[in-house]
C-alpha cells in the first residue's frame, strides 16, 4: 500500500493511493487519487495561467488463476473531472462579473479491460482481449455549448507461438467508434459511426547471434474508407558487445474525425462534420535508423545513441476555413514530410548520472506545391538532466531544456525559451519527502508579449507555445507501507 500527498506552490493539491493484494489464486490491485487546484495567474493578463479544476480517479483491477495454464484480467478505469478557466474576475466571483470569458470542460471517462490468457504448452498460448469506453464532455464558453459522448470498443485474439529462435504471432481485432452529440442549436450534428476490421500477423527471427528481424503484415478494413495494407520491417544488427544498430519502417494510416489539435483550440466550434462521401484516410510512410554505442572511460560509463527519422503523411487531414465564417476539414493536395535526427548522451560517474539530448526537427506542410513550416514545431530542441543518487537515500537532480523558435498559426514567430527546474528527495525505509522547483527562472509566454488580442469579455487567443504558469513549487510526501 502507497500513498502519495503533494501540494504546490500554484495553490494544487494532488492525493492518491496505491494497494494491491493477492488471495491464493485471485488477486487485486486499486489505484484512486484526487487533484484539485485553484485557479492561479502570475502575470499581469486577466486569465487564468491554471484553471481552477477538481478530477476524481478510481482504478480497480482483478486477477484470477482459472487454472494451472489460464489466467484472467479485468479492470475498470474511471476519471470525473471539472475544470474552469478565463477571466480571474469571472472565476474568483461569476455572480459580481456575469459578462467575464470562460472557458469550462465537464469530462467523465469509464472504461473497462478484459485479458484471458491460456497456455497450451510452453511454446504456444492463446489471448482474447476486450475494452470498453464511455467518454462524455461538455465544453461550456460564452454563448456556445458542446456536449458529445463516444462510446468505442476494442476487441483482438491472438495465437502465438514461441521457439527458440524463431517467434510467431497471428490474430484479428475489430475496433468500433461511435460519437453521438447533443443538439444545441441549429448547426448541422456531428455524429459518426466508424467500424473496422483488421488481422495481423508478425515474426521475430533470431537469423544469427548478431542479427535479429522482426517483420509484420496487417490489413485493416474502415467501412466508408476501405482497406489499409500496412507492412513492417525492423533489423537489430549487435555488431560487437559494445555497438548495435536497428533500422526500420512501415506503413499507417488514420481514419478521419473532428477530434484534433486544431479544433480543439477552437472547442469544435464552427467545425462541420466530417464528410465519408470527400474526406478520406491519412495514410502514413515511415522509417528510422539509429546507432547505439557502449564503453567506459576509466571509472566513467558512457553511452551514445544516434538516431535518423522520416515520416511522409500523404493527404493530411487539415482544417480548413470557409468564407461563411465555418471550417471544414479537407484531405490537402499534399503531405506533412518530418525528417529529422536525435542524440543522446548518458555518462555515469559514481552516483552521479548525466543525461544529454539533442532533437532537430524539420517538418513541412506541402500543399499544392506551396511548402511552408509546420506550425508549433521547434525545429531545436536540448535536454540536460543532472541527477546525484544514493540508491534508497537521496536523489538531486537539476534539468534545462531549450526550445527554439516556433512558427505560429498566425504566421508569426514565438521566442526561443530555457526551462530549468531542481528537485530533492530524501529517502528512509518507509516514507520519503521531496519537493521540485518548477520553472525556477520564471519563463513564461506572457513575457514575451500578450496572449490574445480583442477585449477581455471577448478575447481571441493566440498559440500558446510556453508556460504560463512560471515558477511553481511543489513538494510531499510519499508513504510506503
Amino acid at each position: 500500500m502507497n500513498f502519495l500527498i503533494n501540494g504546490t506552490s500554484a495553490l494544487g493539491l494532488d492525493v492518491n493511493g496505491f494497494y494491491s493484494q493477492r488471495f491464493g489464486k485471485a488477486g487485486v490491485t486499486i489505484f484512486a487519487s484526487h487533484n484539485s487546484s485553484e485557479a492561479y495567474n502570475p502575470s499581469d493578463n486577466p486569465f487564468s495561467a491554471i484553471p481552477e479544476y477538481s478530477r476524481f480517479n478510481f482504478n480497480p483491477k482483478f486477477f484470477l488463476n482459472i487454472g494451472e495454464n489460464t489466467k484472467l484480467d479485468i479492470g475498470i478505469n474511471s476519471a470525473f473531472e471539472k475544470r474552469t478557466g478565463g477571466d480571474m474576475d469571472y472565476i474568483e466571483n461569476p455572480d459580481e462579473n456575469p459578462d467575464g470569458y470562460f472557458e469550462k470542460n465537464d469530462t467523465k471517462r469509464i472504461s473497462t479491460q478484459v485479458n484471458l490468457v491460456h497456455r497450451f504448452n510452453e511454446k504456444e498460448q492463446i489471448a482474447v482481449r476486450h475494452s470498453l469506453s464511455n467518454f462524455n464532455r461538455v465544453i461550456t464558453i460564452p454563448d456556445y455549448k458542446f456536449d458529445g459522448t463516444q462510446i468505442s470498443t476494442f476487441t483482438e485474439f491472438t495465437y502465438s507461438s514461441n521457439d527458440e529462435n524463431l517467434d510467431w504471432v497471428l490474430g484479428a481485432n475489430l475496433w468500433t467508434d461511435d460519437f453521438s452529440e447533443v443538439q444545441e442549436s441549429t448547426f448541422p450534428l456531428r455524429d459518426y459511426n466508424q467500424t473496422t476490421y483488421g488481422a495481423f500477423i508478425q515474426n521475430t527471427w533470431k537469423a544469427k547471434q548478431w542479427l535479429n528481424i522482426e517483420t509484420g503484415l496487417r490489413g485493416d478494413y474502415v467501412v466508408d474508407y476501405g482497406f489499409s495494407f500496412l507492412p513492417r520491417l525492423s533489423a537489430l544488427f549487435k555488431i560487437n558487445p559494445k555497438l548495435s544498430a536497428r533500422i526500420g519502417g512501415g506503413l499507417g494510416y488514420k481514419a478521419p474525425t473532428i477530434f484534433t489539435d486544431e479544433s480543439e483550440r477552437i472547442q469544435f466550434q464552427g467545425v462541420l462534420p466530417i464528410d465519408d462521401q470527400t474526406n478520406k484516410l491519412e495514410r502514413s510512410y515511415g522509417a528510422n535508423f539509429d546507432i547505439n554505442y557502449k564503453t567506459r572511460l576509466g571509472d566513467v560509463s558512457v553511452n551514445l545513441n544516434q538516431l535518423f527519422f522520416y515520416t511522409y503523411l500523404n493527404n493530411p487531414l487539415l482544417l480548413t476555413p470557409l468564407d461563411d465564417g465555418l471550417s471544414q476539414f479537407v484531405n490537402i493536395d499534399g503531405n506533412i514530410n518530418t525528417k529529422g535526427t536525435e542524440t543522446n548522451i548518458k555518462l555515469g560517474y559514481d552516483d552521479f548520472k548525466f543525461f544529454f539530448g539533442y532533437t532537430y526537427t524539420d517538418a513541412q506542410i506541402d500543399q499544392a506545391g506551396i511548402t511552408t513550416q509546420n506550425p508549433l514545431t521547434s525545429r531545436h530542441r536540448l535536454n540536460n538532466v543532472l541527477m546525484y543518487e544514493i540508491e534508497e537515500k537521496w536523489k538531486v537532480g537539476l534539468e534545462g531544456y531549450y526550445y527554439s523558435p516556433q512558427k505560429l498559426n498566425d504566421g508569426t514567430t514565438g521566442q526561443d525559451y530555457w526551462i530549468f527546474g531542481c528537485m530533492v528527495e530524501k529517502i528512509w525505509e518507509r516514507f520519503s519527502i521531496f519537493v521540485n522547483f518548477e520553472n525556477f527562472t520564471d519563463t513564461r509566454q506572457t513575457k514575451f508579449g500578450s496572449i490574445y488580442t480583442g477585449s477581455v469579455n471577448d478575447p481571441v487567443f493566440k498559440d500558446i507555445y510556453a508556460p504560463l504558469d512560471g515558477f511553481v513549487v511543489n513538494g510531499g510526501i510519499k508513504i510506503r507501507l
